[in-house]
């Protein structure tokens, strides 16, 4: 199943996402909208509600994350297959780190939200660089193995980057702007 907007936001709630984390998915999937749209323009079939329904949830397991330790991307993975939602559980569960991608092949809802993610800064859209630099000061610390692949992960990133931006009508730089006036309606306050 491909739970709507509403139903993410409910099981936001459900698994006591924090406000920061849910402002921070918020523009991810605003990001991960627009450039599933532009792609589906381009004449490449992604979709949209996997893209944008995978993007909002791609947190799902952050703050027991932060609890436990564990690992926020497989904790939203089986919070995912738990409650149903296998059509986007490998997207939540590879956001942090794509398992299985072709830069030459097709494309997939899993290199949109991998992408997406790696554009926001807590709740801003930002260029992979900046975005690095901050992921290696707070995760990288002084351990150089860590920080070696942060970088190397975000090497992919650029090769992500580079195969979805060579199908869209829009550079990279523009993402920004553009996020800014894409309308998927989404909000924290919701009617009741």
């Amino acid at each position: 199943m491909i739970p709507n907007i509403e139903e993410c936001l409910d099981l936001m709630d459900k698994y006591q996402m924090l406000e920061n984390i849910k402002a921070h998915s918020l523009v991810v999937a605003t990001v991960a909208h627009l450039i599933a749209g532009s792609l589906n323009d381009a004449g490449i079939a992604i979709s949209i509600e996997k893209v944008t329904a995978g993007a909002l949830m791609h947190d799902i397991g952050k703050t027991s994350s932060l609890e436990s330790g564990l690992d926020h991307s497989e904790i939203g993975r089986q919070i995912c297959l738990e409650n149903s939602l296998d059509e986007i559980a490998d997207i939540v569960g590879e956001h942090v780190k794509l398992k299985e991608y072709h830069l030459d092949g097709g494309f997939s809802e899993k290199e949109v939200v991998f992408y997406a993610d790696k554009r926001v800064n807590h709740n801003r859209v930002v260029s992979l660089d900046d975005r690095l630099t901050y992921i290696l000061e707070r995760y990288g610390g002084n351990n150089k193995d860590r920080c070696r692949a942060i970088r190397d992960n975000f090497e992919t990133c650029k090769a992500v980057e580079k195969k979805l931006f060579s199908r869209l009508n829009f550079r990279a730089d523009r993402l920004e702007d553009l996020a800014g006036d894409e309308d998927i309606g989404l909000c924290l306050n919701r009617q009741e």
